[in-house]
């Protein structure tokens, strides 16, 4: 009696198969209710299903640099054009070097999207630079400039109007506001003739009446009057081929105002963080940065100068792309972090913050392409898939059903179980982890059917081997499970590798294949251990299946089982007529 009650506390729990599926049911309810209450009822789609924007990016020549372009700066700017764009919001953004010096965003429909096209071509360097002269977009001698709401410089101001620059963590005088738009490099040193402000607002050179003019002061001053700002291909031009270390010429990012800045001596890669916050005391949207240790020392020195100056020449500009996004003064030295505040929207806020965070990139590029693409495509191509799947999945059941007949019936219930599984956990994670449902992950969800298929093929074979060698059902389901279980776990292993390493390897849209292949061998797992395994067993409880019903697929006549085994007793036969 010892054996078999070894035998049955040995096969896995089989005597309690409610428990198994209990467990997948709350899970399965978990899951579901989870995605009804998210909002998220659907999978994400990615932009060869959902359309788009795809946009190639070049990467440009640095001047003095001619091994900018390789390898680890386009990784590096990949990185950071991913993290501005998904910073944003916006859903699965795919950014992905191609060649030697493209780079690829496809950035599907969605919110902030058309966000996220702005900021992607604004791919150049952020330098933080002094303001040496500051007046109106077309340069009239008597207009004056200063910051607007929306952190470009708009004439006649009132000083209330302005962005307002503070910090925390420096001197002790931190923390106090200072008026302007962002933060910068460091003034000259030297004792060179550098651009200032006249009376009238156009710069002059700083030397002294009989001196003349420097002729780079001069050609500075002469592009500076002719610079205008009220025009895209004006503002592109501004700065164009300047250095960190040169004074240059700017444009306010809406082109109302625009700069003579001083050489950068604080850059996008000394900010540590930057975030869009709203102060509860004034009520007004603010954006908060902290810089590394070594911008922070930077910042200290540059703010430090910047204080004893007089307007506009104690403002900081934030440049990117050649375009002053943000310019503030400042009125005392500040370090560690700072605060930029003023009549902010929650949008300029964030942009600013998203700008100051991610804007530094190593490389600089031209937009290439821009090309709108339409999910006609993709839904003619995933109609094309999704019909495919279905006959391939008929074809599965009609095989299940001609050659297991009633087992079919648990094969299918499995097989429902792990699509409910499946489409929850991708409606799920596509707010989670950004996952997005595109064409190769749609493939990698058809292929699963086979991996999931197979799984059930083995157990049931295993079974029908039982019966083959004469035992009964209800054992023979509990001894195929161990030799059953360790084939599935091993298959599902090297797929699940496979996958792994695809996923890896590659970029774009193969890594949805992978993910998707690796999730539904995970769920193979579950599936089989914990739902088919357990109704398996409840089956064979029943008389249709442990009496071995024609179309139970569990026939022993049909299997050819072989007479049970029996030990019987030897009997001698008696040698005379007469003992017998």
């Amino acid at each position: 009696m010892a054996a078999p009650k070894k035998g049955r506390g040995s096969s896995g729990g089989q005597g309690r198969p409610g428990r198994a599926l209990a467990l997948i049911l709350i899970a399965m309810v978990a899951l579901t209710g989870g995605m009804f209450l998210s909002g998220h009822t659907t999978p994400r789609l990615g932009i060869d299903l959902a359309g788009g924007t795809s946009i190639t990016l070049k990467a440009k020549s640095q001047p003095g640099k001619p091994d900018a372009i390789n390898p680890t700066n386009m990784d590096t700017a990949v990185s950071i054009i991913e993290r501005r764009v998904n910073g944003l919001g916006v859903s699965e953004a795919e950014v992905q070097t191609q060649g030697r010096d493209n780079i690829i965003v496809n950035i599907p429909k969605g919110t902030n999207s058309k966000q996220a096209r702005e900021q992607v071509g604004t791919t150049a360097q952020l330098y933080f630079r002094p303001v040496l002269t500051v007046t109106a977009g077309q340069a009239t001698p008597t207009d004056t400039a200063s910051p607007s709401a929306s952190g470009s410089a708009k004439p006649s101001a009132s000083p209330s109007d302005k962005e307002t620059a503070s910090g925390s963590k420096a001197t002790p005088s931190a923390g106090a506001t200072t008026q302007g738009r962002a933060v910068t490099g460091a003034l000259k040193k030297d004792t060179s003739p550098s651009p200032s402000t006249s009376a009238s607002g156009t710069p002059k050179a700083s030397a002294s009446p009989s001196a003349s003019v420097d002729p780079a002061t001069a050609e500075l001053q002469k592009r500076f009057a002719a610079l205008d700002c009220s025009t895209k291909a004006g503002r592109a031009k501004a700065g164009a081929n300047a250095k960190p270390t040169d004074t240059t010429i700017a444009c306010s990012s809406e082109g109302d105002a625009k700069y003579v800045l001083g050489p950068a001596e604080v850059s996008g890669t000394d900010v540590d963080s930057a975030k869009a916050t709203i102060d509860q005391q004034r009520g007004m949207w603010i954006v908060q940065m902290d810089f590394t240790d070594k911008g922070s020392k930077k910042f200290q020195q540059i703010t430090s100068k910047l204080s004893q100056q007089q307007s506009p020449m104690n403002q900081f500009a934030i440049a990117l792309d050649g375009e002053v996004v943000s310019a503030p003064q400042v009125n005392e030295t500040l370090s560690g972090s700072a605060e930029i505040s003023g009549s902010f929207t929650q949008q300029s806020a964030q942009d600013l913050a998203n700008v100051l965070s991610y804007g530094a990139l190593p490389l600089s590029f031209d937009e290439d392409t821009v090309t709108t693409v339409t999910a006609a495509l993709g839904g003619e191509q995933l109609q094309a898939g999704l019909i495919a799947g279905a006959i391939g999945l008929a074809l599965v059941v009609i095989y299940l059903v001609a050659y297991y007949r009633g087992l079919a019936f648990i094969a299918l219930l499995s097989l429902l179980v792990s699509g409910i599984l499946t489409y929850t956990l991708m409606s799920l994670l596509g707010p989670a982890i950004g996952f997005a449902l595109n064409l190769p992950a749609v493939c990698g969800a058809i292929v699963a059917i086979g991996i999931t298929a197979d799984s059930f093929i083995v157990y049931f074979e295993r079974i029908r081997d039982e019966i083959r060698d004469g035992r009964t059902l209800r054992p023979a389901v509990e001894r195929a499970w161990p030799r059953a279980r360790r084939t599935i776990l091993v298959s599902d292993f090297v797929s699940f590798l496979a996958a792994a390493v695809l996923f890896i390897v590659t970029v774009g849209k193969v890594q949805g294949f992978a993910f998707t292949l690796g999730l539904t061998t995970l769920l193979d797992v579950v599936v089989v251990f914990l739902f088919t395994k357990p109704v398996m067993t409840l089956m064979a409880r029943t008389k249709f299946f442990s009496g071995g019903h024609p179309w139970s697929g569990l026939d022993p006549k049909r299997l050819g089982a072989k007479p049970p085994l029996r030990r019987t007793r030897r009997v001698n036969a008696p040698t005379d007529p007469k003992e017998a």
